[in-house]
């Protein structure tokens, strides 16, 4: 890597690292990840994250081990409506692969050997019977006997762990206030907690690349996934049974109030991809309205603006503007917000004695081109033009008359211009004028 790229990565991933220290994430992976060949490296970056400040609560599941040792004792694990049913000779099984991918997990993270990324780290996990389970009971007629579900988290004791700057660690097992034990569904235990903690995020690594999931399709953005738009996309059948039950795990957190759930594969560094740069790698899930927000500007997006747009000024697609007249001009100017980052801008500038507005300014992020933007915002400002009793939009180009002329624009001259316009017209720049009737 080139140096420069190396300060670029750097400043890029630096407000992740400053917005995620000191929250708490609830980190899930299933049984599979602890036998693949990579686990280490999931490992590592769990502990890179610790490292980074963030309050880290690991929930691991055992689906494939318990089938293992299941089938090893010459048993049939036993599904209906793909929840297990755990008698008691399966419970034994559950109690031993617990216990074994549990001990392999602290083990792996007390790993701070030299030649490994954890090299001198000291990571101290801590676990205990903070999750409180009732049995599922019966249901479509079967009794799943010592199959579970959450009944309570002690979150209070979690959070002492946390502020020991220590890892919790979950194993998917939950006892009840008469000293039973139960199964629970790692995925469903994780959701529980992230909810009761009131978690900034919860995390699922899947077996599955959720990139590739059909998603695309229903949003047009493989990166992000509304909460409509993933019940939506629940209600269908383009899922493996496998797939859905994450997709159901994840929109439970939402309904509960984890604002962002992300959804990421195995690949490596996929994790810290996710956390760290701005589009990710994997599915994120959200629920509120922020994440990409259209809006009228204000003052603080004022920064993000002229970073927008001084690309252009400086190859002369835009007239300069200095940033006081920016600032005096913010009030007229539309904004896409994307995770904080101003993605996409434009301006209304009226003119009501002639029943006219300028479209200036519209600018979008080089990394969001292509994506609808301009043409989202164009619609925001005909239905603001149409509302101050405008009838026609107006826009001075040298550089894109196309884009203006396949959204309804006609090509005109200087003397369509309001006066006051024309008055301010730059013949030796001579950009050509484009007028849409509304």
């Amino acid at each position: 890597m080139e140096p420069t790229d190396f300060v670029s990565v750097l400043r890029g991933c630096a407000p992740y690292v400053h917005a995620h220290n000191g929250r708490v994430f609830v980190i899930a992976f299933g049984g599979e990840a602890a036998e693949r060949a990579d686990f280490d490296s999931l490992i590592y970056d769990i502990a890179l994250l610790h490292s980074l400040g963030v309050k880290l609560v690991l929930v691991h599941g055992i689906r494939p081990q318990i089938d293992a040792k299941l089938q090893a004792q010459g048993l049939t694990a036993q599904l209906v409506d793909n929840v297990r049913v755990t008698d008691r000779a399966a419970l034994e099984c559950v109690k031993a692969a617990a216990g074994s991918v549990r001990m392999d997990i602290e083990a792996r993270l007390s790993t701070s050997l030299v030649s490994t990324p954890m090299g001198g780290s000291r990571l101290r996990v801590s676990g205990g019977n903070w999750i409180t389970a009732k049995p599922v009971g019966v249901r479509h007629g079967v009794d799943h006997q010592f199959t579970g579900e959450v009944r309570r988290v002690d979150t209070e004791t979690i959070r002492h762990v946390l502020e020991q700057d220590r890892i919790a660690l979950l194993s998917p097992i939950g006892y009840s206030p008469t000293g039973e034990t139960f199964n629970l569904r790692a995925e469903d235990l994780a959701t529980a907690v992230a909810v009761a903690m009131e978690a900034d995020k919860l995390v699922f690594v899947t077996p599955t690349n959720p990139e590739q999931w059909p998603i695309a399709d229903n949003t047009g953005d493989a990166g992000q996934l509304s909460w409509a738009e993933g019940e939506r996309l629940l209600d269908g059948d383009s899922l493996s049974t496998l797939d859905r039950g994450y997709l159901q795990a994840a929109l439970a957190a939402t309904r509960g109030g984890v604002k962002r759930v992300h959804l990421v594969g195995h690949e490596d560094g996929a994790l810290l991809r996710e956390l760290y740069t701005r589009d990710g790698v994997g599915l994120m899930l959200y629920s509120d309205a922020d994440y990409e927000a259209t809006r009228d500007a204000t003052i603080e997006d004022v920064g993000g603006v002229m970073a927008l747009i001084q690309p252009l000024e400086r190859n002369n697609v835009l007239v300069p503007r200095s940033r006081e007249q920016l600032e005096l001009d913010i009030q007229h100017f539309n904004v896409i917000v994307r995770d904080g980052l101003v993605i996409a801008c434009c301006a209304l500038f009226p003119f009501p004695q002639n029943g006219m507005g300028e479209l200036a300014c519209v600018a979008v992020h080089p990394g969001y081109q292509r994506a609808g933007h301009a043409a989202a915002l164009l619609k925001r400002v005909e239905a603001e033009a149409r509302s101050l009793g405008l009838t026609k939009l107006f826009s001075l180009t040298t550089h894109t008359p196309h884009w203006f002329i396949e959204h309804g624009f006609r090509k005109a001259g200087p003397d369509e211009l309001p006066a006051q316009k024309q008055r301010l017209y730059n013949f030796q720049r001579n950009s050509l004028v484009l007028v849409k009737d509304l």
